[in-house]
């Protein structure tokens, strides 16, 4: 879960997130090293020209006004991670599913004897709380 219960920020975290959707932008902009980090640079300029101001409705007039430049200047097609949602790959990869593990053979659990020790003493306690709170499974099939 991100971000706090409450859904408020912190001035100091608007500025990080601002801070960072720049240079995300800036790359975006410029696929040579040399030149993204140029422009990094002035933008680190920037944001710490602004770093000491006090007056509060100052800064969120500032937080305000670079937001609106880094729509006004944001990329017509920006980058996404492969692995991130939207990204190409996004979900590609499923984990297994952990019942998996039940079926490994005998020799592979043996390299593991404190792991599979403690997860069949975990399956028991669950089932114990399962049967307690639902009762025993019926027997009894339909078909």
């Amino acid at each position: 879960m991100s971000g706090s219960l409450t859904g408020l920020t912190t001035h100091t975290r608007k500025v990080q997130s601002l801070y960072k959707r720049s240079l995300r932008m800036l790359e975006n902009w410029y696929d040579r090293r040399e030149v993204y980090r140029y422009h990094a640079v002035l933008m680190r300029q920037r944001f710490d020209q602004n770093k000491e101001i006090g007056d509060i409705r100052i800064a969120k007039d500032l937080i305000a006004k670079g937001e609106a430049e880094l729509f006004e200047n944001g990329h017509w097609h920006p980058r996404k991670f492969p692995d991130s949602p939207g990204g190409v790959a996004y979900g590609r990869e499923v984990p297994p599913p952990d019942w998996v593990v039940d079926y490994w053979h005998p020799l592979e659990k043996a390299q593991y004897p404190d792991y599979f020790a403690r997860r069949e003493q975990r399956k028991k306690e669950y089932v114990k709380l399962w049967e307690e709170k639902y009762g025993k499974a019926s027997t009894f099939t339909p078909h």
